[in-house]
């Protein structure tokens, strides 16, 4: 539907533009290839190209006043800025949108009706329309006709910043501002933007609620067994949760409440450079999809999509409706889980394909949140680099790191859920001299452990990061589980081990304070005795 009345913006002031309000996929094809922000793929799926081909967390703020002040844990991501910076800015995108197109999608975010949030999505892209379209939860017709608007996001990619004048730090902001629940972005096309806003917005509100919000992928089998899997962008969230042994809750947002799981999305964004049509067909045909986003994916000669090729960048995304996976879980719900597994692409080649947490381990490793940054997740990361993300999500986590472990740690002992590590970064050495670890092993050992297989496995401990590893998995090849094993030369192992164990232990000063003494004490030990 398109109008031309100011009434969907009247409160922001936008009298002039043409307003699209609630298009459909059809309509919002039309006006993407219409506007020159795409072109069709001959096998159906609308492919765009972006201005930035990732996340720009260091020009993310969020406006320091009387309700964020004390609760926001500032420094790192979450950078402080003005109401009265956000004020001028919002007046000049305004002013700015006058007389332009917009396209406005009416959403929720969370498919929990006690904790839902309403969205006004307003974007200057009909592609990111499109984009959220897919992504969030639509309402139905009659939840449409009384809809309440909770949270405005007003995203216009070709309005940039004056960092001289409008104190931010380049031509590109996301700005959240809490007391008027709103969020302003511009100078990036990167439609993530629009979902990680939200998903910031709902860590924030979530935990005074006692949910718990995680940035995790969920599935569950057919006997009720719901498994989250934590991690950031390019770990396997998605790969593994998209199990067709299994029903997919969601790929990457979820809250945890004293009933269960629920998702935070309405579809799925998947990584697909090199995707494996046999490893994982379930979101290769996705990529062949009408409805489909496709971004930064290079179509070939004859207009198919080249999931090989990365000339654009190594963080090519699929954007796609949750129903395009065949084995969903009826309303991305699903009960407390009974296994929690933290994904690590470990750089070093350090850390097993899989361990065995204790709850003090949990915490300590939830809080560290380590891993590897994937080319072309965040711009400007053009190869995997070792990093610490506390909560695997720290761009996204307003409060303090102690407050989300917390309650993750409650809620782990009152379902009693098992928790797991595992790597799936390198083995046998380093990025550049080791080799990614095998995704078929890496489904296998989540197998063993999700069935209930590894409960009677008999367990070895690890001397530097204290992991208890499995000594046997059927299936898997001798000298995989153990990654000393996995070395040619197990002293340089020992050091490389002794090196990501110091690291761990630097990483954690900043928490020490704001942790129960037991988590501390399970740091890593870069003195203790290698094993053999």
């Amino acid at each position: 539907m398109s109008l031309t009345a100011s009434a969907p913006l009247a409160d922001l002031g936008i009298k002039t533009a043409t307003i699209h309000l609630n298009p459909g996929v059809d309509d919002l094809y039309a006006h993407a290839t219409r506007l020159g922000e795409g072109v069709q793929a001959a096998c159906g799926p609308l492919t765009v190209r972006t201005n930035k081909t990732g996340r720009s967390p260091k020009d993310r703020f969020i406006v320091e006043d009387d309700l964020t002040r004390d609760k926001v844990w500032w420094g790192g991501f979450n950078t402080p800025i003005s109401g009265a910076v956000f004020d001028r800015l919002l007046d000049k995108m305004t002013r700015y949108a006058e007389g332009k197109e917009l396209f406005v999608q009416q959403v929720y975010a969370g498919t929990d009706p006690r904790y839902r949030i309403g969205c006004r999505m307003v974007t200057e892209m009909a592609y990111h329309s499109l984009f959220i379209h897919n992504m969030f939860v639509r309402p139905t017709p009659a939840e449409l006709a009384d809809f309440h608007e909770d949270w405005t996001v007003l995203n216009i990619p070709s309005f940039r910043a004056d960092p001289t004048l409008d104190g931010v730090r380049s031509d590109t902001f996301i700005i959240m501002n809490f007391t008027r629940r709103m969020i302003i972005a511009g100078g990036t096309q990167y439609a993530g933007e629009n979902k990680k806003g939200i998903f910031g917005v709902l860590n924030f509100l979530l935990p005074d609620q006692g949910v718990m919000p995680m940035h995790c992928s969920a599935n569950v089998g057919d006997d009720g067994d719901v498994a989250l899997f934590f991690g950031l962008s390019g770990t396997g969230k998605t790969t593994l949760s998209a199990d067709p042994s299994r029903h997919l809750i969601g790929d990457d947002e979820h809250g945890w409440t004293d009933s269960g799981i629920f998702n935070f999305e309405g579809g799925c964004y998947a990584k697909v450079i090199k995707l494996n049509p046999e490893a994982e067909p379930d979101i290769y045909r996705t990529t062949r999809t009408y409805g489909t986003v496709l971004e930064n994916v290079v179509l070939d000669a004859g207009g198919q999509p080249d999931l090989n090729d990365g000339s654009l960048t190594e963080n090519t995304r699929s954007a796609y409706p949750i129903s395009q996976i065949p084995n969903v879980q009826p309303g991305s719900l699903g009960g407390h889980p009974r296994n929690v597994v933290f994904l690590t692409a470990d750089a070093f080649g350090v850390l097993p394909p899989i361990s065995r947490l204790s709850a003090e381990q949990t915490m300590y490793q939830f809080i560290s949140g380590f891993t590897a940054k994937i080319p072309g997740t965040e711009d400007g990361v053009t190869e995997p680099s070792p990093t610490f993300s506390t909560c695997f999500g720290a761009p996204f986590m307003p409060r303090h790191p102690g407050e989300y472990a917390r309650l993750l740690a409650q809620k782990v002992q009152d379902s009693g859920a098992r928790v797991w590590l595992v790597n799936t970064g390198w083995t046998g050495g380093m990025y550049g001299t080791g080799q990614r670890m095998s995704i078929a092993h890496t489904r296998r050992l989540i197998h063993a452990a999700l069935s209930g297989e590894l409960d009677g496995a008999t367990f070895e401990r690890e001397p530097h990061f204290g992991l208890e590893i499995p000594t046997d998995v059927q299936g898997i090849p001798a000298g995989v589980l153990n990654p000393r094993d996995a070395w040619a030369d197990p002293q340089a192992y020992d050091e490389t081990a002794r090196k990501l164990a110091r690291m761990f232990r630097e990483n954690f000063r900043r928490f020490e304070d704001g942790v129960d003494p037991a988590v501390t004490a399970s740091m890593p030990d870069p003195d203790a005795a290698p094993q053999g």
